[in-house]
């Protein structure tokens, strides 16, 4: 029988793998002559060539040294930076201060304990001008009837529902209040926020003052954010201002049947032996406003918290900062609605606002102010687990 096993001398499976060599080659010209290929792989190539890790591992070792010494610098500057926002703590602290006086008296005119002065009343319009001359036609035919109907006015005392109409008024706030927490609300005098002592940890504290009412007995509901303005060693590049750690509410002492921070429902349970059933009535947690004095605890065991205890935090920590920042320093605004009004007119997102700036465009140094404003200190917007 013939050997097929070689050709001339040589081996059929040397052949074979001529064969695949030339076919694979054939089938690697035809796919690089795709124009599609060629543009998918041209694009994986710049993008890999042009990542900052893989552009830093080309450089020499002399370099790369000399990179790890600028961190230890960047690490230097987030230090400082953490003390600057100490700082920026103790000048809030300070102005707190001088911004109380102000606020006692806002409280005094909301609540109808003092009455404002004609001079304290006093405010000017912008159409000012055209209300004064329509105001002058008026006047002219209707006095009388003016004041017939001031004298029958109504004269409520203070601002009625003035913190329950800001809650009503900004979303953030409205969308955690249920319907049987708008009565326990609109006996809320005040919102205060006190700043930690100078050297104590960093903190704030919201303190709801409300008037006696048939709910709870507390005057006062308090909530605490606990903060830190230090890099984390692990990780120090990340450190963008003082952050929050941790937050503490209060104990509310609900009154007998007025605590909505539970309902009650009733369960029926089957006996497993002798198969009867009865119905028990058992306490669940229900939605309310007032859970917002019982925030669940950041974990300080070193277990990290599941998604959604993470984003419950950071919406609550949120919640705090608007408190602290927007809410109390400009309650009367809210209440009329002309922050909100200024709130949306600086809304991102909007089609059609976006604008391509081209480098050359005359006044481009007259508009760079505008575009890159300086940025001004911020604070955390999330509750961190410690």
């Amino acid at each position: 029988m013939a050997d097929n096993s070689f050709s001339d001398g040589v081996p059929s499976d040397a052949l074979e793998a001529t064969k695949n060599a030339s076919n694979a080659e054939k089938l690697t010209d035809q796919v690089m002559q795709n124009p599609q290929v060629l543009a998918a792989l041209q694009e994986r190539l710049d993008n890999v060539s042009h990542t900052p890790s893989s552009y830093i591992e080309t450089l020499p070792k002399a370099v790369k040294r000399r990179i790890n010494a600028l961190k230890q610098l960047q690490v230097r500057c987030a230090h400082i930076e953490a003390k600057f926002y100490e700082e920026v703590h103790d000048l809030e602290r300070k102005y707190a201060a001088l911004y109380q006086p102000l606020f006692d008296k806002r409280r005094e005119f909301i609540t109808g304990d003092v009455e404002p002065t004609d001079a304290e009343s006093e405010w000017h319009s912008e159409n000012e001008e055209e209300d004064k001359l329509a105001g002058d036609v008026k006047n002219k035919v209707v006095i009388a009837e003016k004041e017939a109907a001031t004298a029958e006015e109504p004269n409520p005392k203070g601002i009625p529902e003035f913190w329950f109409t800001i809650f009503r008024n900004v979303d953030m706030l409205s969308e955690l209040v249920q319907e049987y927490d708008e009565p326990i609300l609109k006996h809320l005098q005040d919102i205060k926020v006190k700043f930690s002592d100078p050297g104590q940890p960093m903190s704030f504290v919201l303190e709801f003052h409300f008037e006696p009412n048939d709910y709870f007995t507390n005057s006062v509901l308090t909530k605490t954010y606990k903060m830190k303005s230090e890099p984390d060693q692990a990780d120090p590049f990340s450190f963008e201002g003082p952050e929050i750690v941790d937050c503490d509410g209060c104990a509310i002492d609900w009154k007998k049947g007025k605590n909505v921070t539970v309902k009650t429902i009733k369960k029926k349970q089957k006996h497993k032996g002798r198969g009867t059933v009865r119905t028990i009535t058992k306490q669940v947690p229900n939605d309310s406003f007032f859970n917002f004095f019982s925030p669940l605890k950041a974990s300080g065991d070193g277990e990290s918290l599941d998604e959604d205890s993470e984003f419950t935090l950071a919406s609550d920590f949120e919640i705090g900062h608007f408190f602290r920042e927007r809410i109390v320093p400009r309650a009367v605004l809210y209440f009329t609605g002309e922050a909100i009004e200024d709130d949306d007119n600086f809304e991102e997102g909007e089609e059609g606002e976006e604008e391509e700036l081209e480098g050359d465009e005359e006044g481009e140094d007259e508009d760079d102010a505008d575009i890159n404003p300086k940025k001004e200190p911020s604070q955390p917007s999330e509750c961190k687990q410690q």
